[in-house]
């Protein structure tokens, strides 16, 4: 069916001020979005933030980031919720899957889209759940921890690579900068061991990245980042198959507070889960 012409739809990349506002959306969403995080999400890939105008007004968006030519990440998918229900949303979402073209797709999906995306073609991967809580944590003293700073930055992308789905340089050499994070890696005989990252969110923080090669590296970050916290509220989103990493997250008193399904189109990424202690964001995968 036609769309009526009153219910016209334009979609256009984002600008940085429309990011911005996709971001209050998704933090009304209860998403919980942190505060530096527009500039990183846009240097991934500027033509992957799509926002859809209806009389010129943005009541719709989605991002749908191309990190290669073989894989995208989707997220954002938000429609204003006075404007629901009049179609936006799908024609939106038809126009980021036809730029991702064909390549295999991730998302996170939040409960109540889930079987939407299922007929979508979306499949079911795992689950992520998000903990929270307020640990007070002393900052441990180890030799091991480093700050990523430029000369490990090269070892923290060579250590991200095989942890992700494709390669992100663009994305962590913005998300690394120690103007806006804390990032932390564990070095050991010369080597990187597990890294991970601390930012301040609307309400509290969030560790994310947080890979490592085993539980002893994964809680040496986890106590290392989150003393940064300072007592305030600390997220981390864990993928459920990883069981250590649910358990590392209870043993410092966190708590379920969300989940999500993480969900592939195409031929889904053979990812370690047993070295993902928590993923690095729901919005970019």
């Amino acid at each position: 069916m036609t769309p009526d012409a009153s219910d016209a739809l334009t979609v256009r990349v984002m600008t940085g001020d429309d990011l911005r506002r996709a971001i209050d959306w998704a933090a009304a969403e209860g998403w919980n979005p942190g505060l530096q995080d527009a500039a990183c999400f846009q240097a991934t890939d500027p033509g992957g933030f799509l926002i859809g105008c209806h009389g010129g007004e943005p009541v719709a968006s989605i991002s749908v980031v191309r990190y290669s030519a073989r894989f995208g990440f989707l997220g954002f998918y938000i429609v204003r919720p006075d404007r629901r229900g009049r179609g936006f949303g799908r024609r939106l979402w038809q126009a980021g899957l036809d730029a991702l073209g064909d390549r295999t797709v991730g998302l996170d999906g939040v409960v109540a889209q889930q079987e939407n995306y299922a007929r979508a073609g979306f499949v079911l991967a795992h689950r992520n759940v998000r903990f929270g809580g307020s640990p007070r944590i002393e900052a441990p003293r180890d030799a091991r921890l480093r700050p990523v700073e430029a000369g490990l930055i090269e070892a923290v992308l060579a250590y991200d690579r095989p942890v992700f789905a494709a390669p992100r340089e663009r994305f962590l050499r913005c998300w690394l900068a120690p103007d806006t994070r804390t990032a932390l890696a564990v070095v050991e005989d010369g080597a990187v061991r597990g890294y991970g990252v601390i930012r301040a969110c609307r309400s509290g923080h969030k560790i994310g990245p947080l890979f490592a090669d085993g539980a002893r590296e994964a809680d040496l970050l986890f106590r290392a980042l989150a003393s940064a916290a300072g007592g305030a509220p600390v997220f981390l989103d864990t993928p459920e198959p990883n069981q250590p990493a649910l358990r590392l997250a209870a043993s410092y008193g966190l708590s379920p507070v969300f989940e999500t399904a993480r969900m592939y189109r195409g031929a889904p990424p053979d990812l370690p889960l047993a070295a993902i202690y928590g993923i690095s964001t729901f919005e970019l995968g």
